[in-house]
């Protein structure tokens, strides 16, 4: 139960995003409905198609960019004049970009809150769209842009433990992005036992996040498992699609695009495992991908990458099996042991909801959101 809010304060919080899209998941779904439900009155201003209310959230839509320069520019500068417009009591930024519209809102008096979803000095160092000679270069001034916004912003949000310690620790937190169980639920999943080999893969699309490999692994599955590759979610580059069409395993994959929450749960209540074969890059190893916790929110088995913080939690909950993320083989052979052995797939993703049920979701997650805003809203 989310703490009630609205005995304690009159607020209006505004959280700002010109990156992401308006129905964003952590942002929207997570973070702003715990916040509506506790009683403060939530405006998200983000790229979108249409002013609407979603999940007791008001969406104010700004036009998206028609690419990365304008919406650094342009977009970012709508972004900001229409929190502004809003004059709430707090601000919650979600993208880097949005640093110096942070700024200029703490010079007019406001709270603000930085929400750091990905190690960006990391993440940078691996940007498709710079580069190479360029990116060391731009992810130290990525750095010191942080570090100015963690100076004068009043709280950080922190995805994984590991992000929030680059902050100051006396004004950060860490909010973890775990899924929501009540989303995952579908009524008409059928049993696991009775599913059609399906492996499931949600997220974006690129080649650190191991697109070629999952393709080339299925490849690999004997044809007499039937199996069969889903992907949802979005090409990142859009050009990369055609590249992963050549690749063998493409007549066993099926494409599903860009899925909302449902579709999202619909995927996942018909699948038999899911895949995350993110990369060993630096902003990977110590991260927290939520497919993860929504496969096993869903009772599904994975296969990982076989990453020390991950071992933590696949491992000692005995839920899948870890990988080499860099050798299809590997993936294909741990993913024809699940198909092969129901029986003990089903259990391994039994096994799975529970430490989902029991300690990765989101639930404990929002509420030690919703307390922080609690700290730091004005009286």
């Amino acid at each position: 139960m989310a703490v009630p809010v609205s005995n304690i304060f009159s607020c209006k919080v505004v959280h700002l995003t010109s990156v992401h899209p308006a129905l964003d998941s952590r942002i929207l779904y997570k973070e702003g409905r715990t916040l509506a439900e506790s009683g403060c009155r939530v405006v998200l201003i983000a790229p979108h198609d249409r002013d609407e209310a979603v999940a007791g959230v008001r969406i104010r839509a700004v036009p998206p960019a028609g690419n990365r320069r304008e919406r650094m520019t342009r977009t970012a500068l709508r972004v900001y004049r229409a929190a502004l417009e809003e004059g709430a009591a707090l601000y919650h930024l979600h993208d880097p970009e949005l640093i110096p519209a942070g700024l200029l809102l703490k010079l007019r008096g406001k709270r603000v809150i930085y929400d750091a979803h990905e190690d960006l000095p990391r993440q940078t160092l691996i940007k498709e769209w710079l580069p190479a000679r360029f990116r060391p270069m731009t992810a130290m001034a990525a750095g010191w842009l942080e570090a100015l916004g963690a100076a004068f912003f009043d709280g950080i949000v922190g995805a994984t433990p590991v992000i929030s310690r680059r902050f100051p620790r006396e004004k950060t937190i860490t909010v973890r992005n775990y899924p929501i169980l009540e989303e995952l639920a579908w009524p008409e999943s059928p049993a696991y036992r009775r599913r059609s080999p399906v492996i499931a893969y949600v997220g974006a699309l690129s080649e650190y996040r191991g697109l070629g490999q999952m393709i080339q692994a299925v490849a690999r599955v004997p044809d007499s498992l039937d199996a069969r590759l889903v992907l949802a979610g979005r090409f990142s580059p859009a050009e990369l699609e055609e590249d992963a069409r050549r690749l063998p395993g493409w007549s066993k994959t099926e494409y599903l695009g860009w899925q909302s929450r449902t579709g999202v749960a619909r995927l996942l209540s018909q699948a038999r495992l899911g895949l995350v074969l993110l990369h060993p890059r630096p902003n990977y190893i110590d991260s927290l991908p939520v497919k993860l916790f929504e496969y096993l929110a869903a009772g599904l088995p994975v296969v990982a990458s076989d990453f020390p913080g991950w071992r933590e939690i696949v491992e000692k909950n005995r839920c899948g099996f870890l990988v080499d993320p860099l050798d299809p083989q590997a993936v294909a052979q741990a993913i024809t042991r699940l198909l092969e052995n129901p029986l003990e797939a089903e259990a391994m993703g039994r096994r799975g909801r529970e430490a989902a049920v029991n300690k990765y979701n989101w639930k404990e997650e929002g509420e030690k959101l919703t307390a922080f805003y609690l700290s730091l809203l004005p009286r």
